[in-house]
Parts: structure tokens; C-alpha cells; sequence
């Protein structure tokens, strides 16, 4: 009898990266209060914490998928791992907090290969509908973890700030087990550099590569800008929901997109991916319209929901569709440079959302949103064909 895919040894080792990469930011963000108190620091200048950290990913992502290609996956995978775990670990025996940036960065340097090289391995791993379900199981694997996270880190920080920190010991053990467990393709050498980079252009020249990476964009703009920047305020200004239920109706969203994203091996039997990516878009743009008409807290669950449905179908069969596409020498090379885009929509969807909220208020947040969901389903409906 055949074993189910989540059983597979390979899939539960990138599962554990897959928690190691979303370590690095939700699980120290309940112990800020602390940290501003013990380091004496303003509230302005703690959210340099997750910049520093997640700044080397948009540098260095590119390289390191480049350099998984090159000398393969492991090669990279397991010092990103050492690092993230050795810098991690030393951030919590550090009172000085220009260090405990440099220790950050560093971290962020670890944790810069972790999201790309894993969803690459489940391309090398697996084809057809076994991609997309092996990604769908790694999304809501990572949906979990950010769910959890916060609940964990918040629990470890009432025993000091530094001690969320210790987390990142994690990182040693999932090192091990892709060193002796982990089986991934050989790299090919046998390639000149010079043609490999061009090989990687000429695949990228493609337009519905072109259009799963605008796809990607749009959808961590939307996420970061409307979800996970002005979703908490508009239930704290609007509602005074207290922080403990903002996290709960938050979590909602998360378990959802975990519960989408593990039937994504049945869905995707019935319809293609672009099918579901286009569904996906439609959920996003019904739930960033109601959010603003909401008039009872407990009514949020509805569109929380839906958006987390958008958000287990629509990631898994991006990052699905460009494995697919892109050739398995060039592999690394194309899922980091969508992890690079991917960081590109989280730092400018924050900040496209800032002058729309100052200008026009926190509704125009949630409807541009929507229209760029309607957007991000043109460009699918267009750029991508079907498989």
C-alpha cells in the first residue's frame, strides 16, 4: 500500500525547514513590550528587529537559489540552517542593541534560503498533482507555524524577552536530519556559469512566468498592506477589541488557509491551477469588501475565513505552476527569485496602504485591496495558460 504523501521522509524534513523559516519574526513579536522596557529602547526603533532581519532575504535570495543550482541543495540548505540557528541562539545572551541588530542580520542572512530552497525541493521531489498537493500540505504546515508562533513566543517571553531566542536552537536538529535524511538532486556543474545565467534569462523571458511573479507580488501586498497591517487597527479603533481577540480572529485565517491548502491533492484533481488561483483571487476581493462592512465583531469570522481560503489556494499553486515551468537546472534560481518578489510585496504593501489610510481612511484600504485582487485575476486570466 502506497504511504500518503505527507508521510513521505523527504516532505516531512522540508516540513521542518518550512517552521524554521517562520520562526524568525512571529515568535519574538510578543516579547517587543519587554524588550523596549530591559534595552530601553523607543517604540519606534523595535521594528528595526524584524527589518534587519528580513532585509538580506531581498539581496540574498536570488544568489542562494543561483548558488542551489549550481552546487545543490543541500550544500546551501544546511549552513543557512547553522546560521540562522548559531546567530538566533546568540541574540538572547546580548544586551546592547546595535548588536543584537548585527545578530539579526545575520540570522536574516540564515534564514534568507529557507522559504525559497524548500518549495525547490518539492519541485525537485515531486511532478503533476503530486507538486501541488506537496505544496498545498507545505503551506498549511507553514500556516500552522505562524499560527502557533506567536502563542509560543509570547509564553516563553513572560520568563524574560531573550528567552524566545532559544527557539532557534531548533534550527540544529532539522540541520542533522537534512544532512543524514534529506534525499535532493545532484547539482550539475558541467554547465559554464556564463550560459547557466543565460539559460535563466531566457526561461524568464516567458510571460506567464512573468505573470505568476506579479501574481505573487500583489498577493503579499494585499496580505501585509490591507490583512496584516489595518486589519488589527480596524478592529482596535472600530471595535476596541483587546489584543488577545484581535490574535484570535487573526488565527482564524491562519487555520483556514491550512485546512484550503491540505485538500489542495483532491482539488486538484477536478480543476487546474490557474483554475484555483482564480478562484482565489475572487475570495480575496469579496472578503477585502466586506471587511469594511462589518458591523458586529464576531461577523469578521466570515471574511477572515474567506480570505485564508483565498490564501491556501492561491500560494501553493503559484509556487506549483512556477516549479513546474521553470527548467530543474534553473529551478532554485526561478522559486528565489519569486521568494525576492514575494519580500518586495511585504515591504511595499505596508507602505502603499499608509497613504491610502492617511488620505482616504482605513475603507479605502480594504477596497483598493480588492481591486487589486481583481487585478492580480487579470493578470492570470491573461498571462497564465492552462497546464
Amino acid at each position: 500500500m502506497t504511504k500518503p504523501l505527507y508521510q513521505h521522509r523527504n516532505l516531512q524534513i522540508i516540513f521542518l525547514v518550512t517552521l524554521i523559516a517562520v520562526m524568525g519574526t512571529s515568535s519574538i513579536t510578543p516579547a517587543f513590550p519587554k524588550m523596549i522596557q530591559a534595552l530601553g529602547l523607543s517604540s519606534e526603533s523595535i521594528g528595526l528587529l524584524i527589518t534587519f532581519f528580513t532585509l538580506p532575504g531581498v539581496i540574498l535570495t536570488p544568489v542562494l537559489g543561483i548558488l542551489a543550482d549550481r552546487y545543490g541543495r543541500k550544500r546551501i540548505l544546511i549552513p543557512a540552517l547553522l546560521l540562522f540557528a548559531i546567530a538566533g541562539t546568540a541574540c538572547a545572551f546580548v544586551q546592547d542593541f546595535r548588536l543584537l541588530l548585527l545578530l539579526r542580520f545575520l540570522q536574516g542572512m540564515g534564514a534568507a534560503g529557507l522559504g525559497a530552497i524548500n518549495v525547490t525541493l518539492i519541485g525537485d521531489l515531486y511532478a503533476g498533482s503530486e507538486r501541488t498537493a506537496a505544496m498545498g500540505y507545505n503551506a498549511g504546515v507553514l500556516s500552522i507555524g505562524v499560527a502557533s508562533y506567536p502563542f509560543i513566543g509570547g509564553a516563553l517571553a513572560m520568563l524574560g524577552w531573550h528567552y524566545p531566542f532559544f527557539l532557534s536552537l531548533l534550527a540544529l536538529p532539522v540541520a542533522l536530519l537534512v544532512l543524514l535524511g534529506l534525499t535532493s538532486p545532484r547539482s550539475l556543474p558541467e554547465e559554464h556559469f556564463r550560459d547557466y545565467l543565460h539559460g535563466v534569462w531566457q526561461n524568464l523571458k516567458n510571460r506567464q512566468i512573468i505573470g505568476l511573479f506579479l501574481s505573487t507580488f500583489l498577493s503579499f501586498v494585499i496580505l501585509f498592506g490591507a490583512y496584516l497591517t489595518y486589519f488589527p487597527l480596524l478592529l482596535g479603533h472600530n471595535f476596541e477589541a483587546s489584543p488577545l481577540l484581535i490574535g484570535l480572529m487573526m488565527t482564524s485565517m491562519s487555520l483556514s488557509t491550512a485546512i484550503t491548502s491540505s485538500q489542495l491533492g483532491r482539488l486538484r484533481k477536478a480543476y487546474s491551477e490557474k483554475r484555483l488561483i482564480q478562484f482565489a483571487c475572487l475570495c480575496y476581493a469579496i472578503a477585502l469588501f466586506i471587511f469594511p462592512l462589518v458591523e458586529t465583531l464576531w461577523r469578521f469570522l466570515l471574511p477572515t475565513i474567506l480570505f485564508g481560503i483565498a490564501q491556501g489556494l492561491n500560494i501553493p499553486n503559484i509556487q506549483s505552476l512556477i516549479s513546474e515551468r521553470a527548467p530543474t537546472r534553473h529551478r532554485g534560481a526561478f522559486m528565489s527569485l519569486n521568494g525576492m518578489v514575494l519580500r518586495l510585496g511585504q515591504t511595499i504593501g505596508p507602505l502603499f496602504v499608509a497613504g491610502l489610510y492617511k488620505f482616504w481612511g482605513v475603507s479605502a484600504v480594504f477596497y483598493a485591496s480588492a481591486v487589486l485582487a481583481f487585478v492580480m485575476f487579470g493578470i492570470v486570466l491573461v498571462l497564465v495558460e492552462e497546464v
